[in-house]
């Protein structure tokens, strides 16, 4: 696309134009100081590289071809929503956490201060208009994954045609026939919105495209485990990061393709980091497009990313769905049991998830773990102590970090990581 025609299609969405032109300058320069500074990163990684560069152009424009050929936009900020169901309402799906600091004083006329700046700024952008995702959503799904979204989404739907999804917070089986039902509840919604009727046909069909996807997502992880390691967890990071808001068959391809370089590198020894060099497993919160701060410190401190326990990483690709059922019950029935296999700290008790992460640390030959918690998020603070814990007794040296989205922070954090990885070498 020209110049002239990504400032066209942004002023029909009503972005405010300068003050994005002066996120996307910013934005650029920061990506080209995390990304584009990297040594040794794959060939694949040129697809990243155009798809960040284009996050606000072209993909937006085939949202918007899309639409213009009838098809719904539904943003979602979880994992909990099935996007089995929106593909199989004929619908399109994109993520909208934002990971940057945006419009928080508007933001923080609808939440207080002291709320996470993963609310505050997808909130912010929303306000702000600076995200082109969001102005694009015929349907705008909330979730109940913690209080503080619960009571945002009372003020951000003034703003968004919203529907907010309950998620429960234990597993017992009446959680599941919750889940479920909530799931039939989302799915009316969709076909009201799109005029489609989910069938058993359509959803079998998302089910396989949605289970290709993370086929993908996980033998790019298990290929994580070679050492020396084949790609950077920032450039891994960014592929998860950008499976929320590709096209999902083009990404999958496009990460299969990943793989195959990777297992080329693997076949020859090469690396993207010398063999021996401290490995590290991220665990906690996710990292929304660009929060990147965090493991550009760990990869510039010495180390290397090899993992990622997160909804934006393993928590979001380790369970597939189970694609056995012909009959659209059971395939509900399924998707139920699939995502409540997900192991959200805004479970009660979460017990699964400790041995997550110490089992995925032993299977990518993680030296130690980092816990990252953004600040007040009470269910990712509340489970680092437990982490702690778990981590010693599985002998497996650990740190926890909390921080946001700022940088004022770094050169604290970059000694913090820099003593830790210091005592895995």
């Amino acid at each position: 696309m020209t110049d002239a025609a990504h400032t066209a299609m942004w002023e029909r969405l009503d972005l405010d134009l300068a003050a994005h032109d002066a996120l996307l300058a910013v934005l650029g320069k920061f990506y080209g100081d995390i990304y584009l500074s990297q040594q040794g990163r794959l060939k694949g990684a040129e697809y990243l590289d155009f798809v960040l560069s284009e996050v606000h152009g072209l993909r937006i424009r085939e949202i918007q071809e899309a639409k213009a050929a009838g098809q719904k936009v539904v943003g979602t900020f979880c994992v909990f929503v099935p996007e089995e169901l929106t593909l199989a309402a004929g619908a399109v799906q994109v993520g909208l956490c934002a990971g940057a600091k945006a419009g928080t004083d508007k933001a923080e006329q609808l939440v207080p201060r002291n709320t996470c700046d993963l609310i505050k700024s997808f909130i912010g952008f929303k306000l702000a208009r600076l995200c082109p995702y969001t102005e694009s959503c015929d349907l705008v799904v909330g979730e109940t994954t913690c209080d503080g979204k619960k009571k945002a989404y009372e003020a951000f739907g003034e703003h968004v045609p919203l529907h907010v999804m309950e998620v429960p917070q234990c597993k017992a089986p009446c959680d599941v026939a919750l889940l479920r039902s909530e799931f039939v509840r989302y799915k009316q919604a969709l076909e009201t919105l799109t005029g489609n009727v989910i069938t058993a046909a359509s959803l079998a069909a998302a089910t396989k495209r949605v289970n290709a996807k993370r086929r993908a997502l996980q033998r790019l992880a298990k290929l994580r485990a070679a050492d020396p390691a084949p790609i950077s967890g920032r450039d891994a990071l960014l592929v998860n990061q950008i499976s929320f808001y590709d096209d999902p068959d083009r990404f999958t391809a496009k990460v299969n393709e990943l793989c195959d370089e990777m297992e080329a590198r693997i076949a020859t020894g090469e690396g993207v980091a010398p063999k021996g060099t401290p490995r590290i497993l991220l665990a906690g919160c996710p990292m929304a497009v660009p929060n990147w701060k965090l493991p550009y410190l760990v990869e510039s401190s010495g180390a290397v990313i090899v993992g990622e326990e997160s909804c934006i990483g393993e928590r979001n690709t380790r369970d597939l769905t189970d694609e056995a059922p012909a009959d659209l019950e059971g395939m509900l029935d399924a998707l139920a049991a699939r995502y409540m296999r997900i192991d959200c700290a805004c479970f009660t008790p979460n017990t699964e998830r400790l041995e997550h992460i110490a089992a995925l640390a032993r299977d990518l030959g993680a030296d130690g773990v980092i816990h990252y918690g953004l600040l007040f998020c009470q269910p990712y603070a509340h489970e680092a102590l437990k982490v702690d814990k778990a981590m010693e007794a599985a002998g497996l040296p650990f740190l926890a970090i909390e921080t946001d989205y700022g940088m004022e922070d770094a050169g604290q954090l970059k000694t913090r990581v820099e003593a830790f990885v210091e005592t895995l070498a």
